[in-house]
């Protein structure tokens, strides 16, 4: 039998790499931590967390933690069923194959022959099924605004692959990303949480919503040939390689003076501007996206042929996690304020 401890460590690898650690046998929590690719649940965690403590250090604000818990959870399995949604309509549409990137990546949950198709079917009613109880209480709480940022977010979330309109196919994906993870995630949270929206809030909610999409740059310039071929005008396709992999490079920096700024005129408070310790990571990036990918992978290297968007990924998850730290310190000391402010 295997212990706590090895499935632990497996789940651990799978948050990090979104595919079963070589030669280790699968458990069922570790199958459906790839099949919904949980390994980015954190992007959308982030996003909530954000909305959640942008709330919570507004001194006028009076924020119910219930709520709050249950947007945040709404989201997360939103994500989850996003994820399902686009490999589902994807390999219906004939775009996942068994030699298209995203089989070779991580594991297919029909291709690799884990799930059926109405297995996965199924799944995605489920996780449907409780976001959809989730919204009726949070409606029945806070009133109809809140079926508008969920009905807005699950439009992008159907439609991103979904026919007729499938986004992604006619340059719009990167657009819908950041409105979800940025304006209806960030601001939806903070309504929900307070049952207000002031305006301030909209624009602190940028940018993460940037930086998310930065990440989606770095997969669609990863999938450009394939995408391409297959006729899926993503930005990435339409903009050429080169002029995407600067256009992601412009997104990554404009977080920064965004974030600066806000903290500078008083908005989100100083502690925020422990998000500029991010920017080692972000030159490290930036390197990385100055030039093509290589031709084959680092030794070690996990999740190939994927390439840019590891790095983007990664500089999010650092650039996220010190914009979170410095909403904490401002709800905690909320008495600290620059000179000026």
């Amino acid at each position: 039998m295997t212990s706590f401890s090895a499935r632990f460590t497996t789940w651990r690898y799978v948050m990090n790499h979104a595919n079963m650690p070589p030669g280790v046998e699968m458990d069922p929590i570790s199958k459906w931590l790839v099949v919904t690719r949980a390994a980015v649940f954190s992007m959308t965690a982030t996003s909530g967390l954000i909305g959640g403590l942008l709330a919570i250090s507004t001194v006028t604000a009076t924020v119910n933690w219930l709520y709050l818990t249950l947007s945040v959870i709404g989201l997360v399995v939103a994500h989850a069923a996003n994820n399902m949604i686009n490999d589902y309509f994807d390999l219906e549409g004939g775009v996942d194959t068994d030699d298209y990137v995203r089989a070779l990546y991580a594991p297919h949950p029909i291709l690799s022959g884990w799930l059926t198709k109405a297995q996965l079917r199924n799944a995605i009613l489920f996780a449907n099924a409780i976001d959809f109880a989730i919204l009726l209480f949070l409606v029945w709480a806070r009133g109809p605004w809140v079926a508008a940022f969920a009905l807005g977010g699950l439009f992008i979330s159907v439609f991103y692959v979904a026919p007729p309109i499938k986004l992604k196919h006619r340059g719009l994906g990167e657009p819908g990303v950041f409105v979800v993870w940025g304006p209806l995630m960030i601001g939806g949270t903070y309504f929900v949480a307070t049952g207000t929206l002031p305006g301030w809030v909209w624009v602190a909610s940028l940018p993460y919503a940037i930086l998310v999409t930065t990440v989606l740059f770095g997969k669609h310039i990863d999938k450009i040939s394939a995408d391409g071929a297959k006729g899926i005008r993503t930005l990435p396709v339409i903009l050429g390689e080169s002029l995407a992999r600067r256009t992601a490079q412009g997104l990554m920096i404009a977080f920064y003076p965004i974030v600066v700024g806000a903290a500078l005129v008083g908005w989100i408070g100083p502690f925020v501007l422990l998000a500029v310790l991010g920017t080692p990571r972000l030159l490290e990036v930036l390197g990385q996206f100055s030039k093509p990918r290589p031709e084959s992978p680092p030794h070690s290297y996990v999740g190939w042929p994927l390439w840019f968007v590891g790095g983007a990924f990664i500089h999010t998850r650092r650039a996220g996690g010190l914009l979170i730290l410095g909403l904490l310190l401002n709800a905690v000391l909320p008495g600290v304020q620059l000179p000026w402010t």
